[in-house]
């Protein structure tokens, strides 16, 4: 096995464990509305889902939990990586952001950071900022 396909296998699986993590929250009422559904089989295709694995992880027995973490730069790690995949169309829409958010506090930010994370996370990969943020940014 190459070193190109230990890396792909590695990403594979880290997208796979954020799909699941999301389809954990899409269920966590109970149920996966119609929305939800195609959310999810959104997400499935930006993350390179296959068809066997979106059908076991929506296996209702399964449930992946977020791996919540104390190490603020590893939550965002773990964002920056959803949000990478969330901007593959250079698009966010509403159901992505509430999903954005669900996952933010899963994984640990309180309700109040999460929404300041993800309000600049979203400025920055939509390239909305402003020029004292692009400065402290592009200066770091």
């Amino acid at each position: 096995m190459s070193f190109a396909d230990l890396y792909t296998s590695g990403e594979h699986r880290k997208n796979l464990a954020h799909f699941a993590a999301l389809a954990t929250l899409a269920s966590v009422d109970g149920e996966i509305s119609a929305e939800e559904k195609e959310l999810l089989d959104r997400f499935a295709v930006k993350l390179d889902i296959t068809k066997s694995e979106y059908e076991e992880v929506l296996k209702k027995e399964n449930k992946y939990p977020i791996d919540a973490t104390n190490d603020s730069e590893k939550r965002l790690e773990r964002l920056f990586d959803l949000l990478r995949i969330v901007y593959s169309d250079h698009k966010i829409d509403d159901e992505e952001m509430v999903m954005l958010k669900r996952y933010a506090i899963g994984m640990g930010f309180t309700n109040e950071t999460a929404d300041k994370v993800i309000k600049r996370s979203v400025a920055i990969f939509g390239g909305k900022i402003d020029f004292e943020d692009y400065l402290y940014l592009v200066k770091k």
